[in-house]
């Protein structure tokens, strides 16, 4: 084998805060690989995920870890069993598959068995702030028909309905969708579900920890899952409540698991979405391909960044096309 690895640790500032229920963000952070076998090379790059210990640090000892297998020439197969759902696996993953359609000049949707992909449209995400601010930043959106609205503020479901009161005052054409990322306490999301079921909200993603997400059966408001699900065994002891799952490179580990996770979701009648971290185009390539497969598509991670890569991805408003075979698949 002739294969070598290179490991980069990179940064992309932010054009602005990027604020969830669990912090606030001012760049991404993402690891990047380049797997190099002959002369071809083979790209790939996933974020570290704090809310599950993750650091720059532990992706990339991780990858270090896995140099010599990788370079001895471990297969995607290998990879599944030899590392565990997270970036490292991530970004080792989706350079295993641009380094095959580089080497094969097929393209990732053939090796993959797929349809030849289309341009999609992607949610725009309203970052969690006052509720004016984030009217205002809904109306400044006004190009994108789908918004995804940060919330599960610390001061409780009853203010947090105020802000997408404001947001749905200021742009009654749009379809929102909700994510608290575990903001809320499943006692106050029943008292109130009434007055965030007013604003027609398509799902509310992850609203509670794991812990309190059984009793989400007991109110009548859209569910989707996120934190909870990591990979396809996670969607067995998913409670009835979940009518959608986000599924995330990332989490998943890379695009073979994600692929197996939607065909899997898809046959126990889930609706997916396919979600992103704030990222560059080398990250939200793969998660493009595998949008193709699924019922929404939130792949706005690089309109937050300040600056990109080179082959970056083209975006004509909320319209996404496939990426060029430069920078993936």
């Amino acid at each position: 084998m002739t294969r070598s690895i290179s490991i980069t640790a990179e940064t992309f500032p932010l054009r602005r805060k990027f604020a969830i229920a669990r912090g606030t963000k001012v760049r991404a952070e993402p690891v990047s690989v380049e797997i190099s076998d002959g002369g071809v090379r083979g790209h790939g790059e996933a974020l570290p995920y704090p809310r599950y210990g993750e650091t720059v640090e532990t992706v990339t000892a991780t990858i270090e870890q896995s140099r010599g297998a990788i370079c001895a020439g471990m297969s995607r197969a290998d990879l599944q069993t030899a590392l565990p759902p997270g970036a490292a696996r991530c970004a080792l993953d989706c350079a295993l598959w641009d380094l095959e359609a580089k080497a094969t000049g097929k393209p990732v949707w053939q090796l993959a068995q797929m349809s030849r992909p289309r341009a999609l449209t992607t949610a725009f995400t309203v970052v969690l702030d006052g509720a004016d601010a984030m009217a205002h930043a809904a109306t400044q959106a006004r190009a994108f028909p789908l918004l995804k609205v940060k919330l599960g503020s610390r001061e409780g479901v009853l203010a947090d309905v105020t802000r997408l009161r404001e947001i749905r005052h200021a742009r009654p054409d749009a379809k929102l969708i909700v994510d608290a990322n575990e903001g809320w306490r499943v006692q106050e999301l029943a008292r109130y579900a009434h007055l965030l079921a007013a604003h027609d909200v398509m799902f509310f993603e992850q609203p509670v920890a794991t812990r309190e997400q059984d009793a989400l059966s007991d109110i009548d408001l859209p569910f989707c899952a996120d934190e909870s699900v990591h990979e396809t065994s996670d969607l067995e002891p998913l409670p009835p409540a979940y009518g959608w799952v986000n599924v995330k490179l990332d989490k998943a580990g890379g695009f073979t698991q994600a692929l197996e996770m939607v065909k899997a979701a898809k046959s126990r009648n889930l609706n997916v979405m396919i979600g992103c971290m704030v990222a560059s185009s080398l990250s939200i390539a793969p998660a493009h391909l595998l949008a193709q497969l699924a019922d929404l598509a939130d792949l706005d991670g690089p309109l937050w960044l300040t600056e990109e890569r080179p082959d970056r991805l083209v975006f004509d408003g909320p319209l996404v096309s496939p990426p060029a075979p430069s920078l993936w698949g």
